[in-house]
């Protein structure tokens, strides 16, 4: 052939382009001779070869000669894009077909109900029936069983992919490159099998270190929807201009939204005034986008996709399109606004006594951030409805007393970034009692809510937290021996049973290790429409009501509230109704999903900004003990990293799970979890959000060398790029 070829492992696009165009038939020898493959490429041609096959671009022909194919493969990869109903609807996950749009396949599966989310991906025979095509689901693939996310490294004349996730701790062979340069931040489909696993290059999404990168990892690690179609765009601003229709006009109160200084979305307002019985008449106001987001619409099937907004110190990844949830929606001050308004009796007590709702307008008087509200308050200089709200929350806050919820004050992170997006520092979020006061209000007509539906015999999509199951309760006993705790396993469990082992706990070291095994003994709370009540919280009945433009499962309990009390169009439908348990399922996942993707970017931001302090000794807190070594994160910063026990010298290691200790046989040294000690930073990696720590010479491990850092490959680039802050989750 006259044509000539590159040397090296071949493209897919270069292995098409050979087989159409050569005039003798083409198996793998053909190839792997016409590229100058010997050895292990050869190896990794027949795996590339066995994918192309198994993805439907080529087929072997009689001799064992390729030919190249056309049309949907007959089994390949599939991602779900759309579930409506019972419909599962799903795509080729890598479409080939260049100038024509991938073919949207319903989903045959066994049983009676839908096992598939959107995003999730499985190994699919496809079927033509009618005049097009189904598949049928051979086998469910994790989200990340397949694809990796990760940098490209060049080493001679191959290519390597450094995985973003720190549990994969090997670089993959990269098969296929693709349009990536050495340094790239991408995304990579693996095959072959063990040692022999390969990986192709799908989609470049650029300089790791770029402005949002670390969100942006986290986004497609996950598999987070970020893009509203145009459909659903053109949708929401044509519901954005429906008139507000006839509501209750409550736009004479002073309602005041109380938000962080930097929020986006305002979806939830407050208003007191005391009454002649000794307590409060108060009303919550939240936006109506029940009204505005109608079941079965484009913007409807978007919302449940999402199952909630997920906020990073970057950016928001909304649910609902921003012409909504930033505007129409958002309730701003000045603007009219329409409004689902719980009114409620607090009587003296503290209790809520009374509630009714109704489709309101209403003009938000100010938002004001936490600090501003509390700075009011504290100097003296507050009006009086500020002054009403604070004394209301008095009383509720001692019905909250009365009933003692789980009082864990563990510390939550903040970074900070300047205005050209530079890491400035990651501290310890503040809490005032304005946010206490909101939070209180909230939780109020939360429980209104579900009491609500429950009395009109409604659907109800119930916050449940289970109380802790044994498992974990007896793991908890073991921990508190070793602080001399005693904790019997045969009593009523209650909130305010932990609550009392705490206050048992006086050294504030321990207190809060106790506090964060407490943690670890809780239940993952989920929404469900068979009420378990909220342990946590120590309620009966408990709904969420208060973040419909962020949370789905609160637009569910508005068009229940709005079917229950005749509020007009929108309400609940029959199908959801029935799909009650369904629904749960999908948008507890979803918020999973969201509680690691934004856990994992904020650790990425701490190793940034631990970066440049690499060789530094800090002041850390062992957070975790295991039989390889443990966990330690630095105080008042955050950041987990681990010491391997084969740094710890010539001692040999006992390790003691109940106790999560660690002790040297040879030394007596015990390492425990909420020690704090000085440790020297080995490594910190931004693109996986890992940390490494190392004693210091002359410590417990004996004068013994540290382990070499694991390589942290960059790439090309090696700095984090500017970020801009904004957005919250509450």
């Amino acid at each position: 052939m006259s044509k000539r070829l590159p040397v090296g492992l071949p493209t897919r696009d270069q292995i098409l382009d050979f087989i159409t165009t050569s005039d003798v038939p083409t198996g793998k020898r053909e190839i792997a001779k016409a590229f100058g493959l010997h050895g292990a490429d050869k190896i990794v041609l027949k795996t590339l070869l066995k994918d192309m096959a198994d993805e439907g671009l080529i087929d072997s022909a009689p001799g064992r000669a390729f030919h190249k194919m056309g049309g949907v493969p007959k089994v390949t990869v599939m991602r779900v894009v759309d579930i409506d109903g019972d419909t599962v609807i799903a795509t080729p996950e890598n479409w080939q077909a260049e100038g024509v749009t991938a073919p949207r396949l319903r989903v045959i599966e066994r049983g009676k109900r839908s096992a598939m989310g959107v995003g999730d991906r499985f190994l699919g025979r496809t079927e033509e029936r009618g005049a097009g095509h189904v598949v049928h689901p051979m086998k469910k693939l994790a989200r990340g069983e397949e694809m990796l996310l990760g940098v490209v490294r060049r080493e001679g004349d191959r290519h390597y992919l450094t995985p973003v996730d720190k549990r994969e701790r090997r670089d993959t062979l990269i098969a296929d490159l693709g349009d990536a340069q050495d340094g790239d931040l991408v995304l990579a489909e693996k095959s072959g099998r063990p040692p022999r696993i390969v990986a192709r290059v799908t989609q470049v999404l650029g300089d790791p270190f770029a402005p949002r990168a670390f969100s942006l990892i986290a986004i497609h690690k996950h598999g987070i929807p970020d893009r509203f179609n145009d459909e659903t765009i053109t949708e929401a601003h044509k519901v954005a201009k429906t008139p507000l229709g006839d509501r209750e006009d409550l736009r004479h109160l002073p309602i005041v939204a109380i938000d962080p200084a930097d929020a986006r979305d305002h979806d939830d307002a407050v208003w007191a005034a005391p009454n002649d019985d000794g307590g409060f008449d108060a009303i919550v106001a939240i936006a109506d986008v029940s009204f505005y987001v109608r079941p079965g619409s484009d913007l409807d099937r978007e919302a449940k996709k999402r199952g909630n907004s997920v906020y990073f110190p970057d950016r928001v990844v909304p649910m609902l399109p921003e012409e909504l949830s930033v505007n129409i929606c958002s309730l701003k001050e000045g603007q009219d606004r329409a409004a689902l308004a719980c009114h409620m009796k607090i009587d003296a007590k503290g209790r809520v006594s009374d509630w009714r709702f109704t489709r309101a307008v209403i003009r938000v008087a100010a938002n004001i951030a936490y600090e501003d509200a509390q700075a009011a308050i504290d100097g003296g200089s507050a009006p009086d409805h500020l002054k009403h709200l604070w004394a209301a929350w008095a009383l509720l806050a001692k019905a909250r007393d009365a009933r003692e919820p789980l009082a864990l004050d563990l510390p939550e992170r903040r970074v900070v970034l300047d205005e050209a997006g530079r890491i400035m520092s990651v501290a310890v979020r503040e809490r005032l009692d304005a946010h206490r006061l909101i939070e209180d209000f909230m939780i109020a007509a939360n429980v209104a809510a579900a009491k609500a539906l429950e009395a009109k015999k409604s659907p109800v999509m119930y916050r449940v937290h289970e109380v802790p199951g044994r498992e974990k309760l007896v793991a908890l006993k073991d921990y508190l021996k070793t602080f001399g705790v005693e904790f019997a396993l045969g009593q009523v469990i209650t909130p305010a049973t932990f609550n009392r082992l705490i206050a048992l706990t006086g050294d504030p070291e321990h207190k809060m290790q106790v506090m964060e095994q407490i943690l670890r003994t809780q239940t993952q709370a989920y929404y469900g429409p068979a009420n378990a009540g909220h342990f946590g919280l120590s309620l009966g009945s408990y709904a969420h009501f208060t973040s419909p433009i962020r949370r789905y499962a609160d637009l569910i309990v508005h068009r229940a509230l709005v079917r229950s009390f005749g509020l007009g169009e929108g309400g609940l439908t029959e199908d959801e109704a029935s799909r009650m348990s369904v629904l749960g399922e999908a948008i507890s996942q979803a918020e999973r999903r969201a509680m690691e993707a934004e856990r994992e970017t904020i650790d990425r931001y701490v190793a940034a900004f631990l970066s440049t302090r690499v060789g530094e000794v800090l002041e850390t807190r062992i957070t975790g003990v295991a039989s390889f070594g443990f966990f330690a994160t630095v105080e008042g910063i955050g950041g987990d990293g681990l010491v391997p026990v084969s740094t710890l010298g010539d001692d040999y290691y006992r390790f003691d799970e109940g106790a999560r200790t660690l002790t040297g046989d040879a030394t007596g040294t015990v390492y425990a979890a909420g020690k704090t000690m000085q440790l020297r930073l080995a490594e910190a990696s931004p693109i996986s959000g890992a940390l490494r720590f190392e004693l210091l010479e002359g410590g417990s491990n004996g004068g013994a060398r540290p382990q070499r850092p694991r390589s942290n490959t960059m790439g090309r680039r090696g700095r984090p790029g500017n970020i801009r802050h904004q957005g919250r989750r509450r």
